[in-house]
């Protein structure tokens, strides 16, 4: 691995929140495109790291990705209950893809839920066109919970997000 996985730094919340954004976009998952409201969120990497951890993989001083680890529930949490953390918002610069920055980020969070104090499982949501954040949770053990799927937008009924997890 020729890149490291650290926590973000103040002065990278907006190069990160971009390159969260970038990723979105282009790999078409925002439904409203530039005009979706999802769009804000992620792009606020400040908010995300004031309520939870923001981790970064970096070679050099570039950024080639992040995700966001939730250990213990919180404002940050979309279906994480007791005893579980959560993983939202990975991303990794297109032009970075296939270096395993994305794997890297993922064991991150596996290793602080693992550390974090009474998680048992660590659990995530994905949208059904992410093939290659699905290709990294079969490898690291993450199974399908179809039983927690949701919709973050319940007024649209065509909106369904899948959900992993993975016990400790």
């Amino acid at each position: 691995m020729d890149f490291a996985i650290r926590p973000a730094a103040p002065g990278e919340f907006d190069a990160l929140g971009e390159i969260t954004a970038r990723a979105y976009l282009d790999d078409g998952l925002l439904d409203f495109g530039e005009s979706d409201e999802y769009l804000g969120e992620l792009r606020d990497v400040a908010r995300r790291a004031a309520a939870a951890e923001v981790l970064v993989a970096v070679d050099g001083g570039r950024l080639l990705g992040g995700v966001t680890f939730v250990p213990s529930g919180g404002p940050m949490a979309d279906i994480a209950g007791s005893g579980e953390a959560e993983i939202r918002m990975l991303a990794v610069d297109r032009a970075a893809r296939g270096r395993g920055a994305g794997e890297a980020l993922v064991r991150a969070c596996v290793d602080r839920a693992r550390a974090t104090e009474g998680c048992v499982r660590i659990v995530l949501s994905t949208q059904s066109t992410m093939h290659g954040a699905h290709r990294i949770y079969a490898r690291l053990g993450f199974v399908r919970t179809p039983e927690r799927d949701w919709n973050p937008i319940p007024h649209l009924d065509d909106i369904t997000l899948l959900t992993y997890e993975l016990t400790l």
